[in-house]
């Protein structure tokens, strides 16, 4: 039970900054303490973050994490284009012609003409 409630306070970090230390990334919140260090060979480039995800690009895939380093979705490059832009909880791809808005789970929000 004690385990489960300090998770539930973890997820509910808002992440402030992420700073790039050689082969890690930390995560902090925005007290300035760590939420949590994740691997760059386990989630690859970070591109951008939001207030309480983040989104990295690993070879053909993009990902999303939450504050504590937890996986929430999985998106083809193929399908998303590239990642231009990442706010709140929704991040922003340009593919083509298109801007394509998603949420951090990966569910696609909106397709506007980039036109």
């Amino acid at each position: 039970m004690f385990a489960s409630m300090v998770l539930a306070m973890q997820a509910q970090k808002q992440i402030s900054y992420i700073k790039n230390d050689g082969d890690w990334y930390q995560v902090y919140d925005e007290s300035g303490k760590r939420i949590t260090t994740v691997s760059k060979q386990t989630v690859g480039e970070i591109v951008g973050w939001g207030s309480d995800f983040f989104v990295s690009l690993d070879g053909s895939w993009y990902k999303t994490y939450d504050a504590t380093g937890k996986k929430i979705s999985t998106l083809s490059k193929i399908q998303v284009g590239e990642v231009i832009g990442v706010s709140g909880n929704t991040f922003i791809s340009k593919d083509g012609y298109w801007i394509k808005i998603f949420d951090k789970t990966g569910k696609k929000i909106d397709t506007l003409s980039a036109q």
